[in-house]
């Protein structure tokens, strides 16, 4: 039987093979954990990371008001640093629950993907 975790890990190369980010239109890549949730906007030919936020030190509401948050949070950041659009990359989770509400956030917040 596979575990989870080598079903997102399936997931998750699949989908890299498939997708890259650029200095103009960077991949935007969630991490989720049970606790935290993370975001990183990734130039993959230079190897950089862009911008990130994280929900460390987002102590009140819900996981998914606090992905929100986050996503809101990414894309003020993202705007400032002139980045209008991002490629996105789930990492292997379904869209669904907490990576919804951070990717619906960021696209309020201004990011088009």
């Amino acid at each position: 039987m596979i575990s989870k975790i080598q079903r997102r890990n399936k997931i998750k190369t699949r989908i890299r093979g498939k997708i890259s980010g650029t200095a103009a239109r960077p991949r935007m890549s969630v991490f989720r954990s049970n606790k935290q949730i993370y975001v990183q906007l990734i130039d993959d030919l230079a190897g950089k990371t862009l911008v990130s936020a994280s929900s460390k030190g987002i102590a009140e509401g819900t996981k998914c008001e606090i992905a929100a948050k986050v996503g809101d949070a990414v894309a003020k950041k993202a705007i400032e640093a002139g980045i209008q659009e991002v490629v996105f990359d789930r990492n292997g989770y379904l869209f669904h629950g907490r990576v919804k509400s951070l990717a619906d956030a960021a696209r309020n917040g201004g990011l088009k993907f």
